[in-house]
């Protein structure tokens, strides 16, 4: 029987490298997983396709305009004046306030310019359209 010398063994080590590795894996994978859960508070409209569009995370307030002409703050009904006023309230306390406008593809194009021209009488500058990506 043979013995073994001592120093012989090496000692453990531990290998970091692999373990960071990992757990930069699991951080990219559950900051991908979370933008997937994201609940939007919307209403279901048909939007139109658009070729450029952008997303836009970085939104105050999103107004939606069905086709028979309501008004919906997030997922909220809301009447015309109350919704102007309220934005006109809080474009006055934020510098970066922004008003997203989804109307339905089918509805008159008219009621989304009138829609436009309130805030922008009540001093609401930055506003945009919504639309899916992809076109036609």
């Amino acid at each position: 029987m043979r013995l073994r010398d001592r120093r012989s063994f090496t000692k453990p080590e531990v290998m970091i490298i692999p373990m960071i590795d990992i757990m930069f894996f699991l951080l990219v994978f559950f900051m991908i997983s979370t933008l997937y859960m994201v609940n939007l508070k919307t209403v279901d409209v048909n939007v139109p396709k658009a070729v450029s569009a952008q997303t836009q995370m970085n939104v105050t307030y999103l107004v939606t305009l069905k086709k028979d002409g309501t008004l919906y703050l997030e997922d909220q009904p809301i009447e015309e004046k109350a919704l102007i006023k309220q934005a006109q309230q809080e474009n006055r306390t934020s510098s970066h306030f922004a008003v997203v406008v989804r109307a339905d593809e089918g509805i008159d194009y008219g009621k989304v310019v009138d829609l436009l021209d309130h805030f922008r009488s009540a001093g609401i500058s930055r506003f945009g359209l919504a639309a899916d990506a992809g076109g036609k």
